[in-house]
Formats: C-alpha cells, sequence, structure tokens
C-alpha cells in the first residue's frame, strides 16, 4: 500500500494539474453538481450569524452558497488545496461584493486548525473521499470546531451507484497522453468512502461524535449537447491534464468515445441524467 506522504504529494501534484479545468467549467459545476451537495446543505441548516467552513471548496460555489445564508454577519470560509482554484474563487467572488466570505489555501491533513476557528459548522460537498490522510484531515475539521459543534458532508458511494462517473476517463484514455496513476483499494478517489463503515470509522478516529452516514440518490441534469458535456467530464477527472496537452485531433477523438459511453444516459432533445448515489453524513464534536 503506497504510504501517505507519497499520497500527499499524488494530491498536491493532481490538483495542481486538474486546476485549469475546474476553473475553466465553474460555472457549469455549480450550476449541473448543486444536487451532489444538497442534502449536506439540508443538514448543515446554516443559520444567520453563524461561522461556517467549507472542506474543499474549489472554486468557490459553495462557500458563496454559504454565505448567502448566514448573511453579513457570518462567515463562510473556503479551504482548499489547491491554490490556483482558490485564487479563482476569489476573483469569482470578491471580497467586497461578499462580506464575510473568504478563502484560504491549506492541506487540510497538515494544518492545526482552519484560519478563522473555531467554527459553528463545516460543510464538504464531495472532498473527504479525496484526502490522502482522512483521518487526519477530519481531526483538523474537529479541531476548528467549537465543541457542539456539527459537520455536514457528501461523499459518492460506490461505483455501481454512479455508473456514469468513470465513463469519460475510459473514453477519453486511449486518445491522450498518459493518465496520473488510478487509486487502489482506499487511496483517495471517488469510491474511497463506497463503505459506510469505513466512514464511520474515520469520523471516529478523528475525534466525531453522534456520527450518521444515509444513502442519498439524486439525478445531475445537463444539457443535451454531448461534446460539451463529454469535454466538461474529461477535464473534471483524471484524464483532465492529458486531454488539454493532446494535439486538437486527440482532443476530437476524446471528447466522440467519451460521448458515445455517455450516450446510454442521454435522452435526445431533452439532455443528459446522470445518477449519482451518495452518502449524506452528519457528525458533531463533543459539547
Amino acid at each position: 500500500m503506497t504510504d501517505t506522504g507519497t499520497l500527499r504529494a499524488r494530491n498536491a501534484a493532481f490538483w495542481t494539474q486538474a486546476a485549469p479545468g475546474w476553473i475553466r467549467h465553474a460555472d457549469r459545476q455549480d450550476e449541473i453538481g448543486r444536487p451532489l451537495g444538497a442534502a449536506a446543505m439540508d443538514e448543515l441548516r446554516p443559520r444567520p450569524g453563524e461561522r461556517i467552513l467549507d472542506v474543499g471548496c474549489g472554486c468557490g460555489g459553495t462557500t458563496a452558497d454559504i454565505a448567502a445564508a448566514v448573511g453579513p454577519h457570518g462567515a463562510a470560509v473556503g479551504v482548499d488545496l489547491a491554490e490556483p482554484m482558490v485564487t479563482a474563487a476569489r476573483e469569482r467572488f470578491p471580497g467586497e461584493r461578499h462580506p464575510g466570505l473568504r478563502f484560504v489555501t491549506a492541506d487540510i491533513e497538515t494544518i492545526d486548525a482552519v484560519p478563522g476557528a473555531p467554527f459553528d459548522a463545516a460543510f464538504s460537498r464531495m472532498a473527504l473521499m479525496l484526502l490522502a490522510d482522512p483521518v487526519a484531515g477530519c481531526a483538523t475539521i474537529r479541531r476548528s470546531l467549537r465543541p457542539g459543534g456539527r459537520l455536514a458532508a457528501t461523499v459518492f458511494r460506490d461505483g455501481g451507484a454512479n455508473p456514469w462517473l468513470p465513463a469519460a476517463t475510459l473514453g477519453a484514455a486511449p486518445h491522450v497522453g498518459t493518465l496520473p496513476p488510478l487509486p487502489i483499494g482506499d487511496e483517495p478517489g471517488p469510491f474511497a468512502f463506497a463503505d459506510p463503515a469505513r466512514v464511520r470509522r474515520v469520523l471516529t478516529a478523528a475525534g466525531f461524535e453522534v456520527i450518521a452516514v444515509h444513502p442519498h440518490d439524486v439525478t445531475l441534469d445537463a444539457p443535451d449537447e454531448p461534446e460539451t458535456v463529454a469535454e466538461w467530464l474529461i477535464e473534471m477527472g483524471p484524464a483532465g491534464a492529458a486531454y488539454r496537452a493532446a494535439p486538437p485531433s486527440g482532443q476530437a477523438a476524446a471528447r466522440t468515445a467519451a460521448a458515445r459511453l455517455l450516450d446510454r444516459f442521454r435522452e435526445p432533445g431533452t439532455g443528459y441524467r446522470l445518477p449519482a448515489g451518495h452518502w449524506r453524513i452528519s457528525a458533531m464534536t463533543a459539547p
């Protein structure tokens, strides 16, 4: 099994390379991906005046939603490993237009607490399963919360509940350059938290209490634009950097192949309906 230090280095390199795709598609990801965090946002129930941490904020859309919920007297702090995405978040949601909204670049696994702590609550959309050392990362979240603070998060379940996720990568791979190593077993990746027992073990080891893990299913609706949807999913996944480095002919072939594999989720004239199965996670710190 790969050691944690190697996995952290691999994560840092991957997200630096992936950032341009996430930045390019930030608006699309905010719109289409909103259902992936909706259950956790409902669980979180942000209230005006609260201070809330957004873990794995990416390009800032979820943090901005939280800031709107807590209002001008509250605070929303987004933290992410990828500095280019944090920079993009600051540009998309400038502080003068969004009072109480702030973004921090940090490795949640290696800091003692997130700047701005303590927070009333923490939110995370599809990020906890990407940590090289999830116990260390979740322990930082716990230390960043006040006594009795709450955590609400979502993570993907298994591949069978999300059959569209690997399609773009599988379609693109033969037409672009070398891809980064794909995750094995519990290594960071979309299905690293497929086992709910592992989720509970990680949160318990990190010091959380009152842990609940429930299945939740949603459908992501994307427009009936095969090339656009294929490129979006390629660029958001492990083939993104290789795709961007490929010649135009390779990119075109990658889009066509990915679109072919995604066709079973397409309703011509209506759009794509992508079934997404995830865990809705909640936990609390000791009072």
